[in-house]
């Protein structure tokens, strides 16, 4: 059974940093893409970073380019997303997920694993 944990969010300031974990089970993580996703209030779900598989291709959203970088670690089957200067508008609820195929997840923003999400608020 596939399994994804989120963790590492929380309330910070604006101009201050987080940095999120996805520990996943079941899977080699090193067969999948894997990408993290946001979710504000009233908003759609919208596609932060990605990483491909085989190329390893990274894909940043441009409202987040520069500030945030997305790394995996195939050894403790974890992903990261290191948030630096942040501001409110990230605040979301933001999600992992992983897919076999890095067109589905990192184009079409699917894939039939996530994990149940960890909020991050910016705010003074």
């Amino acid at each position: 059974q596939v399994e994804l944990v989120e963790s590492g969010g929380g309330l910070v300031q604006p101009g201050g940093s987080l940095r999120l974990s996805c520990v996943a089970s079941g899977i080699t993580l090193d067969d999948y893409a894997i990408g993290w996703f946001r979710q504000a209030p009233g908003k759609t779900r919208e596609r932060v970073s990605c990483i491909s598989t085989g190329d390893g291709r990274i894909y940043y959203s441009h409202s987040v380019k520069g500030r945030f970088t997305i790394s995996r670690d195939n050894a403790k089957n974890t992903v990261y997303l290191q948030m630096n200067s942040l501001k409110p508008e990230d605040t979301a609820v933001y999600y992992c997920a992983i897919d076999p195929s890095p067109y589905r997840l990192c184009v079409s923003g699917g894939s039939d694993y996530w994990g149940q999400g960890t909020q991050v608020t910016v705010s003074s």
